[in-house]
């Protein structure tokens, strides 16, 4: 039984990283963000706006507690979902968590492009995207920190990239 949580803020890579680490070991990829959006028929930011964060991360909790009955699997989660109700102590018990950290400047580099795919972010452009970043990382820490293992995800510009953090993941995790 191998169960392996990526976690990690947005845009550090869990979804990238996630799919390749999972083809090389041969298991199964779940991206819990879509998980949702398939469970649901709607976009994370649709059911953010229509519902709020707090029912959001009911139905995250709930739906990463489904997912973490699959076993030979790789889960991509999304960048709250360790901060809210008991989530990190139920996915360290329950399997390995990795968290791809990466600075606050790499992430808002990575993250300035894709602001309005994600709801937390598309209020916030130059400076105040830079802020908000560095703020809410600070939040997270404590959490992210709990992680089985902490890897660098900061250098991942490239496919060759990917595929060398995700050959160095399955070594570290064998």
């Amino acid at each position: 039984m191998k169960r392996i949580y990526l976690i990690g803020y947005m845009g550090a890579g869990k979804t990238t990283v996630g799919r390749e680490l999972a083809k090389q070991m041969n298991v199964s990829f779940i991206d819990l963000d879509h998980y949702i959006e398939a469970r649901y028929h709607k976009k994370i930011g649709q059911l953010f706006d229509e519902n709020g964060e707090a029912v959001f991360r009911d139905i995250e909790c709930k739906l990463l507690h489904e997912v973490a009955m699959f076993e030979n699997v790789v889960i991509s989660t999304g960048g709250g979902v360790p901060c809210f109700f008991d989530n990190m102590s139920y996915m360290n018990q329950t399997g390995i968590t990795v968290y791809l950290k990466v600075s606050s400047t790499e992430l808002a580099k990575r993250l300035a492009l894709a602001r309005h795919s994600r709801p937390l972010l598309k209020e916030f452009s130059g400076k105040s995207l830079n802020r908000f970043i560095v703020e809410n990382l600070e939040k997270r820490e404590p959490w992210y920190s709990r992680a089985s293992v902490i890897f660098d995800a900061e250098k991942m510009l490239a496919d060759t990239d990917v595929n060398e953090i995700a050959c160095a993941l399955k070594k570290l995790l064998s």
